[in-house]
């Protein structure tokens, strides 16, 4: 309960103007494995390969709730690219969280710090706290406060992280489909040219 408090006072005093993208200076990435509300684990190392956008937020912080809107606009807006948004609560009850989801319903997966061990680990020094991550798994912007995450510097943040992914090269398998379709083409315009 300690830790709650501390935090919405942190979250009163800063208020917006914490709101820039700041630099993640801290040092390697905190672990994040966690359960969501089905008690399924989701641990960061799972999405290697993909922008992960981590939140952590509580029903009772105002500027959590509100944002949570952009969260999932800006998720859909980036759903044909490896990103992904983990919402991580804060210490709160399962029905809490389930009545709140009741009310606005997301399409990411819902997290559970039960013990806020995980927030205090990423330095979540205040609600809400978001955290942009790489493709290969290291914290790159950190943002306190409430944002806009719909909005066009919250997209060119991840479109910034997106491009830093390598784009592999096709597989064996789908290259060997591609080499026998371009032959088979090649084949065909030889016969009809004849």
């Amino acid at each position: 309960m300690r830790w709650l408090i501390v935090l919405a006072a942190c979250a009163f005093a800063q208020g917006a103007a914490a709101a820039d993208f700041q630099r993640w200076t801290r040092g390697a990435t905190p672990e994040l494995a966690l359960e969501d509300l089905k008690g399924r684990e989701h641990r960061l190392a799972d999405y290697r390969g993909k922008v992960v956008l981590v939140n952590f937020w509580a029903t009772w912080c105002e500027p959590c709730r509100d944002e949570m809107p952009s969260i999932e606009r800006l998720r859909d807006a980036f759903a044909a690219e490896p990103f992904e948004v983990l919402a991580v609560n804060l210490a709160e009850p399962l029905s809490r969280i389930e009545h709140f989801l009741a009310q606005m319903p997301l399409g990411f997966p819902i997290l559970r710090d039960r013990d806020t061990q995980t927030a205090k680990a990423w330095h979540a020094r205040m609600l809400p706290a978001t955290y942009l991550v790489d493709g290969a798994g290291l914290i790159r912007y950190v943002r306190y406060g409430e944002f806009d995450w719909s909005s066009e510097p919250a997209r060119a943040k991840v479109r910034e992280l997106l491009r830093s992914i390598p784009r592999s090269a096709p597989n064996r398998a789908e290259r060997s489909a591609d080499g026998e379709n371009n032959a088979r083409l090649a084949a065909s315009a030889r016969r009809s040219a004849r």
